[in-house]
């Protein structure tokens, strides 16, 4: 499997991961959140987190537009929406919600795993066709 295979199965995997957490975070915030490391949530951090549930299927959506139509600017929007996700669950770490350093570890590296597929969707972005 060459380095292009291996970028669009990973993009394959975020179809599905953005769609459970998306549908994780509409309709069970509790489970989702525990899954996350995260400690049980307040009233309001239940709703914060369920108004994110939207924003993941939109990136699962995007992320299967890249799959199926496979366009260049298909995966330049994929790089851009992961970039602006690359410091924001390092920042959600910070929340005394996840008190364990694995879950706060954890929520670190999907930044770095952010950074990783921008750049791989890039450079798919070049190849695309």
């Amino acid at each position: 499997m060459g380095a292009r295979e291996l970028v669009e199965l990973q993009n394959r995997g975020m179809v599905a991961f953005d769609l459970a957490l998306g549908a994780g975070a509409i309709l069970a915030p509790d489970a989702t959140l525990r899954a996350l490391g995260h400690a049980e949530p307040s009233d309001d951090a239940r709703e914060l987190f369920r108004r994110c549930g939207p924003i993941w299927l939109t990136f699962a959506a995007a992320h299967a537009v890249a799959d199926r139509r496979g366009r260049s600017e298909d995966w330049w929007a994929l790089a851009w929406l992961r970039g602006t996700e690359l410091f924001t669950d390092a920042l959600w770490s910070r929340s005394a919600a996840f008190g364990t350093p694995r879950a706060r570890a954890t929520m670190v590296a999907a930044g770095a795993a952010n950074l990783a597929m921008a750049a791989a969707f890039a450079w798919r972005a070049r190849r695309a066709g």
